[in-house]
């Protein structure tokens, strides 16, 4: 039987609103509707929602710090929308959570389809509880463990791989978000300040020095993989370790 996707429409606008779900609606979707962040919560807290349509400018808690709150707990993918289509607005909500950013006004049937493309990438993430990597410290996933407290990566066989501060933070960016792909653009805002500098190049080069580290083979990698015009997904099932090492 086929999965029933739950989309949730986050806009002040009962006109656009009503609309977005009318016509969702047409294409399988099961809607739902809230005008603000305390009724996006609600929604969230009632319904198994797949993903989240989520407006900019909201009255309360604007579009950018509801996709902060959601994102810091959840993995459920967030198309946002907005009024304001600058380069530096596309990558500061990138930064914030969003999976993917549509310019008012839009096709609709433009949504639809980035939806759908959004949903593919994210495909088992959005319900898939792993765990929060924020709030524990050892984290194991393929037979590896990552020290949050010592920034210590640990081999399944037992032994330890020094890591740069560059490679531990899109380690640990990775690490938030399995089997989620993360653009090139995501990592870059993830890395700002951090021994990165914002060219795609040196996410590349980066990204083949962890995989180094991780024994990721770079001809046909089965950890960090990479989607090609698009980013990087890593491919590994999360399991919290326990709170401290032996030593």
């Amino acid at each position: 039987m086929k999965h029933l996707h739950h989309i949730l429409v986050v806009d002040d606008d009962e006109g656009i609103t009503s609309l977005l779900c009318d016509y969702l609606g047409k294409f399988g979707f099961q809607t739902h509707a809230a005008a603000h962040g305390d009724a996006m919560q609600q929604v969230l807290s009632t319904h198994p929602i797949d993903l989240v349509v989520l407006d900019l400018q909201l009255p309360g808690k604007d579009g950018l710090t509801l996709a902060t709150e959601l994102r810091s707990h959840s993995r459920i993918p967030i198309v946002m929308l907005t009024a304001r289509g600058t380069p530096i607005d596309r990558v500061i909500g990138l930064e914030m959570g969003a999976d993917d950013y549509m310019c008012k006004p839009f096709e609709p049937r433009e949504l639809v389809a980035r939806i759908n493309t959004v949903l593919r990438r994210t495909k088992g993430t959005a319900q898939d509880d792993a765990i929060d990597v924020t709030r524990t410290d050892l984290i194991c996933f393929d037979g590896w463990k990552l020290s949050r407290s010592q920034r210590r990566l640990t081999t399944p066989d037992g032994l330890v791989v020094p890591l740069s501060n560059a490679e531990y933070q899109l380690l640990h960016t990775f690490l938030k978000a399995p089997r989620r792909l993360l653009t090139r653009d995501q990592l870059m805002a993830q890395a700002r300040g951090r021994a990165m500098e914002s060219v795609e190049r040196s996410i590349d080069l980066l990204v083949s020095r962890l995989r180094h580290k991780l024994q990721d083979d770079p001809r046909a990698p089965h950890m960090i993989k990479t989607v090609r015009g698009e980013g990087y997904l890593l491919d590994a099932k999360l399991v919290q370790g326990q709170s401290s090492w032996a030593h």
